[in-house]
């Protein structure tokens, strides 16, 4: 009896076992929904469906971001007349945030955040920005730095299924100068060469000690990176070394490259992150721009054991994951890290605010807004302007939560406080790159925190960062 009793119970569990097999198969009503996972794939499909694929898709792609920047932003090149970054590049001036129709700045200001929530009247240019194709996600590279790269390197950093999205004229100078703390009276020490493999001994075999032109030397080699790897998983043409730090860093400065940030799930919320530039690292406490690493050596490692590969330990194992030594190769890039000064600022004085002597009135009236009604310097402190806190704005509180081309737009939590130091050079602005002019970080600004600043009084707080 017992036998026959095990048996059925047996063939019972089978018959389970088989129709919730076939349940999962089934299509349709009632088929199984895999559960979201944390980790990415690891098997990958064949290499050449996926770049035909993709290659197929990249025109819908592109054009649907082309469709939402279009939509968001004035994209025209119109640069300011009287108004350059450090090497000369023009700055790209102006209010480019598109309004709802019918609605003023001024009117705006004067709600308070539920009545343009409710009424759905917060531009769309101060809404999270998504990633060029937010689904697939990964590092892409603006078409500059690719050109020079190749050319330079035979590297390319080309990907097979977008391109980037942001206008050449609204991203950093490039090549971008290089100054050092430790030799200020060089001035550009990159003689208007971008940094790569291929010069950085010529170029800094003299000025550095051993330890730091070793650290360069790290900085600029490229290592394997989630889309551009060795393995059939790539979004390269051909198998790729890898990306450089410097790559993204151009010259210790930004070129505007874009990523997403790897410590959130699932895809769909996680952020687009614009480039900070690495000048002034030595003065910061804070790296990653919503992380919160401690220490340019905790940031250092962290991006090539995480972030090249959307934190997956995983896929990292499986792509070729570049481990670091922490005691000398570490150092050794975050010392060289650490000399990268901010760009001369010729009318501050040693305490970082402007001297009468050399200022404008505009740029004079600026600064005091700065300090005072415009509220920029809580936060913002001098010399450096930075208080090596992070903040939460809570932009989410003027507009309700939604799906933008793949990407769910709900709260962007605390970020960083990035110095403001040589800002100039360094556009667009805000962690994800969706502030393409100071007029437009300050118009953002007086909405989120409310400061109903003028029309004049914003344009002289414009003047007044241009100088810092």
């Amino acid at each position: 009896m017992r036998r026959m009793v095990i048996t059925a119970a047996l063939g019972l569990v089978i018959v389970g076992m088989v129709a919730g097999a076939r349940a999962m198969q089934a299509p349709g009503a009632g088929a199984a929904t895999p559960p979201a996972s944390s980790y990415l794939p690891v098997n990958e499909e064949d290499f050449q469906t996926v770049l035909a694929r993709m290659r197929a898709a990249k025109p819908d792609v592109e054009r649907r971001q082309r469709d939402l920047l279009a939509a968001r932003y004035d994209l025209a090149d119109r640069p300011l007349g009287d108004a350059t970054m450090s090497r000369g590049k023009p700055i790209q001036g102006g209010v480019r945030v598109k309004l709802p129709a019918g609605v003023t700045w001024d009117a705006m200001a004067a709600m308070t955040p539920e009545d343009i929530r409710d009424q759905g009247l917060f531009p769309a240019g101060f809404m999270p920005l998504p990633h060029p194709n937010h689904p697939e996600g990964g590092m892409v590279f603006p078409g500059f730095q690719i050109a020079e790269i190749k050319k330079q390197t035979s590297r390319d950093l080309t990907r097979f299924d977008l391109d980037f999205d942001l206008p050449d004229a609204f991203l950093p100078e490039f090549p971008a100068p290089i100054y050092l703390t430790t030799r200020p009276d060089l001035g550009d020490v990159s003689r208007g060469h971008l940094v790569t493999s291929d010069n950085y001994y010529e170029l800094f075999n003299g000025i550095l000690n051993p330890k730091q032109l070793e650290g360069l030397r790290l900085l600029v080699t490229p290592f394997a990176q989630q889309q551009f790897n060795l393995t059939a998983d790539r979004r390269s043409e051909r198998p790729s070394l890898g990306v450089a730090c410097f790559d993204c860093h151009q010259n210790g400065s930004s070129n505007g490259a874009t990523h997403q940030v790897g410590d959130i799930r699932p895809q769909e919320f996680r952020h687009r992150i614009d480039t900070p530039t690495l000048r002034g690292v030595n003065v910061q406490r804070i790296f990653g721009s919503q992380r919160g690493l401690k220490t340019v050596e905790d940031f250092t490692e962290f991006e090539q054991r995480a972030a090249y590969f959307d934190g997956d330990p995983v896929i990292a194992t499986k792509k070729g994951v570049n481990i670091l030594e922490r005691g000398s190769q570490v150092h050794d890039m975050a010392e060289f890290q650490e000399l990268l000064d901010f760009p001369p600022a010729p009318k501050l004085d040693v305490f970082g605010k402007l001297d009468p002597k050399r200022a404008t009135p505009s740029e004079l009236r600026g600064q005091a807004i700065f300090f005072g009604k415009g509220q920029c310097a809580t936060c913002h402190v001098p010399p450096y302007y930075t208080d090596n806190l992070m903040h939460n704005l809570r932009a989410e509180r003027f507009y309700r939560p939604q799906r933008i081309n793949g990407m769910m737009a709900s709260a962007d939590g605390p970020i960083k406080t990035f110095p403001l130091r040589g800002v100039k050079d360094t556009p667009p602005y805000l962690h994800d790159g969706r502030l393409l002019t100071l007029d437009d970080t300050v118009e953002f600004f007086n909405l989120i925190l409310g400061t109903q600043l003028t029309a004049q009084e914003k344009q002289d707080l414009v003047t007044f960062l241009r100088e810092l």
